[in-house]
């Protein structure tokens, strides 16, 4: 069937920049336009999983590095920045950037990490005890490591602040899992 211009509707039209395009896909106005629309659905889609509380193990280790990445943006570039930039002692820093950060790690872990459909197996106040605790080791053991460290290996203070964090990170994932914020009953196909 002929167009307007005489051309066959079938056969494929020139572009612009010489080559040559058939269709919404590869035509470079649309084509852009429909790549982000694709693009924007795929996020909406992988929002909606992370979100969702029948999750899985894999899902909860997703929630948890989103969180961790966060919480970690801020417990290091509050430490840092006071210490590096605003010039007070790196372990006082240390004290205030950890502060800032426990409060949106809590909130976080129970609120967006272990949010699933059972109760928590431990009330709220036992929950802010163990967090506590475990949060209380941490700052405890990142002092010492911070205060000690650096000057036995000849290596600058903020090098080892940021190898340990990722050492307790780790640690934490399965603390938290299985003594804070576990389900009120066993979970068999997140084992």
């Amino acid at each position: 069937m002929a167009g307007e211009d005489g051309n066959s509707a079938t056969e494929p039209e020139q572009a612009p920049h010489g080559r040559r395009y058939s269709g919404r896909v590869n035509n470079p106005e649309t084509g852009a336009a429909s790549r982000i629309e694709s693009a924007a659905r795929q996020i909406f889609f992988a929002v909606r999983h992370v979100r969702a509380r029948d999750i899985g193990l894999l899902g909860r280790g997703v929630r948890f590095v989103i969180a961790g990445g966060f919480v970690a943006f801020i417990y290091l570039a509050t430490t840092t920045l006071l210490a590096n930039f605003f010039g007070l002692p790196f372990q006082l820093s240390l004290g205030i950037g950890f502060t800032t950060a426990l409060v949106f790690h809590f909130s976080l872990q129970r609120f967006f990490v272990w949010a699933h459909n059972e109760d928590f197996s431990l009330p709220v106040h036992e929950q802010v005890g163990r967090y506590l605790l475990v949060a209380g080791a941490q700052y405890g053991t990142t002092a010492a490591v911070t205060a000690f460290l650096p000057s036995a290996l000849h290596i600058p203070t903020t090098v080892v602040f940021f190898a340990w964090t990722i050492v307790v990170t780790a640690s934490n994932f399965v603390i938290f899992r299985h003594g804070i914020f576990h389900a009120e009953r066993s979970q068999e196909s997140d084992i």
